[in-house]
């Protein structure tokens, strides 16, 4: 039977030699290709990037020799880069999208495919599934040319991705000023994509930069998986103390979404971190324009759109909703709960070297450390309390989702129930603004139990009434 390859909230990721495999990625680049053909971009630039997991140079390789079959142009990393570096070349050589080999977060077993825009964003999920319909069953009907023949005939060309990247950031954020502040910064690159990014910009100036975990291993030592939350940054945060730093900078694996520690070695979620971006934009920078906040995200950003009279907009989770909807509101920030961050003036895609350098040039700026930080934000909006809880389950999704769906319980760790939104998974609004929400994974197989309180007593028996609710006990 052939395999189904189905794209969750940001593009395919499975297990390497699986399903993750030479045939398969051929297959999604076929379906890629033959989608883009359809929006009328023959003969336009495509490029192609990858991470630093097992094979991913290999099988991007796989992937530009059936693009430039197809008659798509090709240009190539010449190394492993960061996505929203990829998303910007999209853009910087106008080029009709991307493709970026990478699992982002997930487990060391797993790789993925990330499609892009003209824009350098996430597709839409109409486009998604147009892409899905048009990858062929067989890798017999895949096109496909040998990369050293697309070599010499220039459909495929490497390229270096970071001088344009790094000119465009210096128009965003004043490096010097941050080189001079005289900060001692920690960057844990957790083995990916970011490895390097912070010290060659912020290199040889009074700021110090020390980064861990910034070499290749695809197995991920000292943590579970790249992504920036507890206990993946346990190492981070130990190094942040040793070495008396005023700040942790953590990037995931490849590099689009950013994780912060404070200069005590304690974590700011990444939800606190969203508000405090926001708050610096606002605030410290004076500028003003829009939000984009999936339902995952905090209510923070909504007393913040209120206190600086800005419009806030909610979405599904994931941004190939978050995208297109930066785009059409030309939204100042853009953000979910995973520590993927996007601003504007720069491409509608997560960032996490720019989110890092924000955050640096808020605390230049402001004189403060990321405590007192906190407090600002605090005294604007008052204290928010969140965590999450990931759970493999079993049985029929559908089962469960209704199950959810006729609980109808009237209170949720003793606050009262105010509403279900269905948008995306299933949010319980609760009386003191905070929620819970309940989501199924789209790129793997677990449950996502997640919530937000002003109550710091009652994180934990919210959650529980939570997996409750979904049928885990």
């Amino acid at each position: 039977m052939t395999y189904k390859i189905k794209f969750g909230t940001d593009g395919w990721r499975g297990v390497i030699a699986e399903d993750y495999t030479f045939d398969n990625v051929r297959r999604a680049a076929q379906g890629f290709a033959s989608y883009l053909l359809e929006q009328g971009y023959a003969g336009r630039g495509v490029v192609v990037g990858y991470d630093k997991r097992f094979h991913s140079e290999n099988f991007a390789a796989a992937t530009a020799e059936v693009l430039a079959a197809n008659g798509l142009n090709v240009y190539l990393t010449d190394d492993a880069t960061p996505t929203p570096v990829i998303a910007f070349e999209v853009v910087n050589k106008k080029a009709c999208g991307a493709v970026n080999i990478t699992a982002s977060h997930n487990p060391p077993t797993d790789n993925g495919f990330k499609v892009r825009d003209p824009n350098g964003g996430a597709i839409d999920p109409e486009g998604l599934k147009r892409i899905e319909a048009l990858i062929p069953d067989s890798v017999q009907e895949v096109k496909r040319i040998e990369l050293r023949n697309a070599l010499r005939d220039e459909k495929v060309v490497y390229f270096d991705a970071t001088e344009a990247y790094k000119a465009h950031i210096q128009k965003l954020v004043d490096i010097q000023r941050i080189k001079d502040a005289g900060f001692t910064v920690v960057v844990d690159a957790m083995w990916g994509n970011g490895a390097g990014w912070f010290t060659d910009l912020l290199g040889g100036g009074k700021t110090k930069i020390i980064e861990i975990h910034n070499v290749r291993n695809p197995a991920f030592p000292e943590m579970k998986r790249p992504e920036p939350i507890r206990p993946n940054i346990d190492a981070g945060l130990k190094a942040t103390l040793e070495n008396k730093a005023d700040v942790l900078l953590v990037t995931d694996g490849d590099a689009d979404r950013c994780g912060i520690g404070d200069e005590n070695g304690e974590f700011l979620n990444q939800l606190r971190v969203y508000a405090l971006l926001a708050l610096y934009l606002l605030e410290v920078r004076g500028e003003r324009g829009d939000i984009v906040k999936t339902l995952s995200t905090t209510t923070m950003l909504n007393k913040l759109g209120k206190l600086y009279n800005v419009p806030v907009h909610e979405t599904g989770v994931g941004f190939k909703y978050v995208a297109p909807k930066m785009i059409e509101t030309n939204a100042l920030i853009g953000g979910e709960e995973s520590g993927g961050y996007a601003f504007r003036g720069n491409v509608p895609e997560r960032d996490g070297i720019l989110a890092g350098l924000y955050f640096l040039d808020f605390m230049v700026r402001t004189g403060k450390k990321p405590t007192a930080l906190l407090k600002m934000l605090f005294d604007k909006v008052g204290e928010h309390f969140y965590d999450r809880v990931d759970t493999p389950f079993s049985g029929d999704r559908a089962v469960r989702e209704r199950m959810i769906l006729e609980a109808k319980p009237e209170t949720l760790g003793g606050l009262k129930v105010t509403e279900l939104v269905t948008v995306d998974g299933f949010q319980f609004k609760l009386e003191d603004g905070g929620w819970l929400l309940i989501r199924f994974s789209g790129t793997e197989p677990i449950m996502r139990v997640y919530c937000e309180t002003t109550h710091p007593d009652k994180v934990k028996a919210i959650l529980d009434d939570g997996l409750k609710v979904a049928g885990i006990t």
